[in-house]
């Protein structure tokens, strides 16, 4: 071993032990909780994910499987989850939180939210994006796999980012459906709106990034006490594939859950295929289509609905 080698083992190490004195601040909330650590990492990946197995959920999280299966079995006799079997293999069967899952999931979500936050908040806006790239940076460093593709992270909006979503949907509607730049104009307005009125307690903006490239956003406004609007949800082409619209608005499910809204509605327009499979796998209901002459094309509006 090389004095060089020595030297870089300690300072991770020293950061090693810096992290986890961190770590266990931020989980602290677990001591007075039912859930150890592994089982709220399980509950995560169940309020987060569209139908896992548990196969997938052993692979991901990186868990015994006999270990999950004993999880998994407390939670299903709890009435946290349900399960169904896999028309596509009959060995496997599909996980779906219940409603008492989500119950059990929801405080434990906002308190390590919250307490992320408050870690992050004493950092300025550049910092806070420093660190988190320094993150990402260290997870593709230490991949075992050097072609994985770019770390997905999700986050909310920062300055820059609002002005990217006006302009990353001008550009990718023209292209990829002909829509004129009246578009581009309405979801100016529906931006400047949005950041006009903007209340953090019940309304946000998340942008999805791979790597430090931002690769869509999606919008979860205020429609009045019991309803949220989800508005503006995009992916770029570089980030299709990896989940990434799933992703979006299953953070705006949860928060909207955690906010105490009864309904999360949406309006789409019926081309929008891949959006519209994915309010499909969440459970949104299609509660209304009418055709429309908008952005220089003949167009079939939809509204979807979601009981929360």
């Amino acid at each position: 071993m090389t004095p060089a080698l020595a030297e870089r083992i300690a300072a991770v190490r020293r950061f090693n032990r810096f992290y986890t004195r961190r770590i266990g601040v931020l989980t602290s909330y677990l001591g007075q909780s039912r859930f150890s650590l592994s089982e709220t990492r399980v509950l995560y990946e169940l309020n987060n994910r569209v139908a896992p197995t548990a196969t997938e959920l052993s692979q991901d999280l990186g868990l015994d499987p006999g270990y999950l299966s004993r999880i998994l079995r407390r939670f299903a006799h709890e009435g946290l989850l349900r399960r169904e079997r896999s028309t596509a293999d009959g060995r496997q069967s599909h996980l779906y939180v219940t409603e008492a899952g989500r119950a059990a999931f929801a405080p434990l979500n906002e308190r390590s939210r919250r307490e992320v936050g408050e870690m992050l908040a004493g950092l300025d806006e550049a910092g806070q994006g420093e660190a988190v790239g320094a993150m990402a940076r260290l997870e593709a460093l230490l991949d075992a796999a050097p072609e994985q593709p770019k770390p997905l992270t999700i986050r909310t909006h920062r300055p820059g980012d609002l002005g990217w979503v006006v302009s990353a949907h001008g550009r990718l509607y023209a292209e990829e459906y002909g829509w004129d730049q009246s578009f581009e104009g309405l979801v100016a307005e529906i931006v400047a709106k949005f950041q006009a009125s903007f209340d953090p307690a019940c309304e946000r903006c998340w942008i999805a990034e791979l790597g430090a490239d931002r690769v869509g956003s999606v919008f979860l406004v205020r429609q009045s006490q019991e309803v949220a609007k989800l508005r503006l949800l995009i992916v770029e082409p570089a980030g299709r594939g990896r989940g990434v619209g799933k992703r979006l608005v299953g953070e705006c499910i949860a928060f909207a859950r955690a906010c105490g809204y009864r309904r999360l509605v949406l309006w789409t327009n019926s081309i929008l295929l891949a959006a519209r499979k994915i309010y499909e796998d969440y459970g949104f209901a299609l509660t209304a289509s009418e055709p429309h002459r908008s952005f220089g094309q003949d167009l079939v509006g939809e509204t979807w609905e979601l009981a929360l």
